[in-house]
């Protein structure tokens, strides 16, 4: 275990560092399984703080289960078959990680005011704090950062420790 400060009220506590916090997802692909995908996180977030009391706000809640709104639509959009769903806290982040059997890698359209729809991936860069792609022997993996802790000063994308 490794002693860290508390964000909440300074008190030092330990955070299992020999476990892995995460959980994954398989899902089959059909329409259902983008709301299924956001309830899992929002509880996956919810055990993260009950069991491990690391701070999760409603920014952190609300954030991720949007990029897994995203993510996993745009999977089921473009890519046929099955889903995979990656949820992990690393640090002082969480990691979304989303898997499609798509090699094709997702691009962020340009800005146009008079665009309807197709702006999810602009939405999920413009949240996170990190966002990579990369190509796998079988699809792709899309892996999104986003910070727990909240910016003092409201950025919507949060901060990292000091």
């Amino acid at each position: 275990m490794d002693k860290v400060e508390s964000a909440l009220g300074g008190e030092d506590r330990l955070v299992p560092q020999d476990l892995p916090i995460q959980d994954t997802i398989a899902l089959d692909g059909d329409g259902v399984v983008i709301a299924q995908a956001r309830h899992r996180a929002a509880g996956f977030l919810t055990r993260v703080q009950a069991e491990h009391g690391l701070p999760v706000s409603a920014r952190v809640m609300d954030l991720t289960q949007l990029v897994v709104s995203e993510l996993v639509t745009n999977a089921c959009k473009y890519a046929p078959g099955p889903v995979l769903v990656d949820l992990r806290v690393t640090g002082d982040a969480v990691e979304v990680a989303v898997w499609d059997s798509d090699p094709v890698l997702p691009v962020a359209r340009a800005t146009e005011a008079g665009r309807v729809g197709q702006h999810g991936l602009e939405i999920v860069m413009a949240v996170a704090q990190g966002f990579e792609v990369q190509r796998q022997p079988v699809g792709k993996r899309v892996t999104v950062r986003i910070a727990l802790l909240d910016d003092p000063g409201g950025h919507v994308s949060g901060r990292r420790p000091q």
